[in-house]
């Protein structure tokens, strides 16, 4: 959108009429809030491992002795030398929030295929801290939609963000939540991918405010522009 010289009167006027639709739109985010909160929940039976720094570690032990657990699937298979550039560009984010998730009794982790031993080297020449884990040797990925076969990429089936779209590579991006009721018993209460993942990304949160946007119109993808934040160089 191309931006034109003004007053500050007729600047004011404009920004006032932004304003009602921010509110607008602020209102409808919490409507949607709600109704995602008063989603049904589906009770977890299958009795998932994952291997941790301590060793293995059930789906319960997750939770790190709190109730919600919010886990980032992290594209990073096997055969990848890195992780996900994308999937490194919203972790970038979750290290300072820890604390702040912790005292609202939440638990946030990531989860990827690849080994153990590859995840923990990457997370240290990232230099981040969060929880980390390994689901190479349990069906998780697979049961929550990120994980595909070669039939189905080579077929282009839609498989992803709620059987919607195709995708292109092995691993794919997501969250998923969950709660641990008193009893012991854990629900699976909400996924999202693809664009819904936005909301967790405070980079493009503040890149929205600014005048070029994120900028990536006439690009070959989106993001085609993003790097791992150690290879920007000066």
């Amino acid at each position: 959108m191309t931006q034109t010289a003004a007053t500050r009167t007729e600047w004011l006027e404009k920004r006032k009429s932004l304003l009602a639709r921010e509110k607008q739109l602020t209102r409808l985010r919490d409507e949607i809030a709600a109704e995602r909160r008063a989603l049904p929940r589906v009770r977890v039976e299958k009795p998932y491992e994952f291997e941790s720094e301590r060793g293995p570690r059930t789906l319960a032990d997750l939770f790190d002795g709190r109730s919600q657990l919010l886990v980032y699937h992290f594209m990073y298979p096997e055969s990848w030398k890195d992780g996900c550039k994308s999937c490194s560009f919203w972790a970038d984010g979750y290290d300072g929030i820890q604390p702040h998730l912790a005292a609202r009794d939440v638990t946030l982790v990531a989860i990827s295929k690849a080994s153990l031993a590859k995840l923990l080297a990457f997370r240290k020449r990232m230099g981040w801290s969060f929880p980390w884990y390994s689901s190479a040797a349990s069906d998780f990925n697979r049961d929550f939609a990120v994980s595909f076969t070669p039939e189905e990429l080579a077929s282009r089936a839609l498989v992803y963000n709620f059987g919607t779209a195709p995708f292109g590579v092995e691993e794919a991006p997501g969250i998923s939540v969950f709660v641990r009721e008193s009893s012991g018993e854990i629900f699976h209460t909400y996924s999202c991918y693809s664009r819904g993942l936005d909301m967790l990304n405070p980079a493009y949160q503040l890149l929205d405010l600014v005048p070029k946007g994120r900028d990536e119109a006439g690009m070959a993808y989106a993001m085609s522009w993003l790097r791992l934040h150690d290879e920007y160089g000066s």
